[in-house]
């Protein structure tokens, strides 16, 4: 089951690895149940959002009695596909590029940048986080032979669309990127704009204009 098969609003999406990254702490910890008061104040979601976040997903929990947390944990770990490895390649080992490569996800072990390329011959050959920078002459080869799944693009935005042709020649689903420029694939692709200028402006912005609770309301419209 996947949260787009469930047709839910992409904000309730966006708070689901919040909740099993919590999730999962509980369970470590020992702990067997939950209310949504307790999920609330750990990650910061009102309790209202929490319990209408869950409601999509159908009976979760029980009134009175909250939520059981292996079951949690299990519902959420196939929910997020937890159980199946996605590789990432990442196209730009610049200096976001690499900081993206130190951290490799280390709080999210389904999912690990394998591969990395560039057109620094500085740079290829390297290994940044023990991953390897190839040739961008063995793109498309690699994202076959690999499956990778997810491209993280961190290139100057005057090559990104030329690169996502490149891309769009293998089997990958989705594209991180990191550019200003926007990007034009088939409705097959899904791509996630992170511009990190346009966040910074919009958060000041908010900061300026919203109160906390103003600014949840815009998330779930």
């Amino acid at each position: 089951m996947s949260s787009e098969q469930l047709k839910i609003p992409k904000a309730t999406a966006k708070r689901l690895p919040l909740y099993y990254r919590f999730i999962q702490n509980l369970y470590q910890s020992g702990k067997q149940r939950v209310s949504s008061a307790e999920l609330s104040e750990a990650v910061k979601v009102d309790s209202a959002t929490i319990r209408r976040d869950f409601s999509y997903f159908g009976a979760l929990g029980k009134k009175g009695y909250g939520y059981n947390v292996q079951y949690l944990l299990s519902f959420f770990r196939k929910t997020l596909n937890q159980d199946e490895m996605t590789k990432v390649a990442l196209v730009g080992v610049g200096n976001l590029g690499t900081a993206l490569l130190h951290y490799n996800f280390t709080k999210n072990n389904n999912t690990k940048i394998v591969t990395a390329f560039d057109v620094s011959e500085d740079k290829i050959g390297k290994n940044y986080g023990d991953v390897e920078v190839l040739p961008m002459d063995q793109l498309e080869q690699v994202l076959r032979e690999e499956e990778i799944q997810v491209v993280i693009l961190t290139v100057p935005a005057q090559v990104a669309q030329v690169i996502t042709d490149r891309i769009l020649k293998t089997n990958i689903k989705g594209i991180l990127n990191f550019t200003p420029a926007r990007l034009t694939v088939p409705s097959t692709v899904r791509v996630h704009h992170i511009d990190l200028a346009v966040e910074l402006q919009s958060f000041v912005y908010f900061l300026n204009h919203y109160s906390n609770d103003e600014e949840d309301m815009e998330e779930e419209e």
